[in-house]
């Protein structure tokens, strides 16, 4: 289930703005998330609406999920320019790559879907 905050993002994005912790902030008293605060241009969102991104909540979570774990999982940019030099060196700027292979191999291990 999509969080409250994701859900809340999509529907401030689908109104062409970005998040601003000065214009909404959440809260939970222990009974469940709801929205504390909201000073935006448009309407504060209703229960139904934020209902209907809960498909799209999920998909940007777990999407999220996955570009964090591959971010881990690269070797630093550094790493990755020595890669690619040795590739350019060795003429191997194809699959066979050690550059190529590494990334393939992280977007293997974590698939968007």
């Amino acid at each position: 289930m999509a969080t409250l905050a994701t859900k809340t993002k999509l529907y401030i994005e689908a109104n062409s703005a970005t998040w601003d912790n000065t214009k909404v902030s959440l809260q939970n008293d222990g009974s469940g998330d709801y929205i504390k605060t909201w000073t935006y241009s448009f309407s504060k969102p209703t229960d139904s609406q934020i209902a209907s991104y809960e498909t799209a909540g999920n998909t940007a979570e777990t999407l999220s999920g996955v570009l964090s774990k591959r971010q881990t999982e690269y070797l630093s940019w550094q790493e990755q320019l020595d890669k690619l030099y040795h590739d350019i060196d060795d003429g191997k700027l194809d699959k066979t790559g050690s550059w190529y292979t590494h990334i393939k191999s992280v977007k293997d291990a974590n698939s968007k879907g």
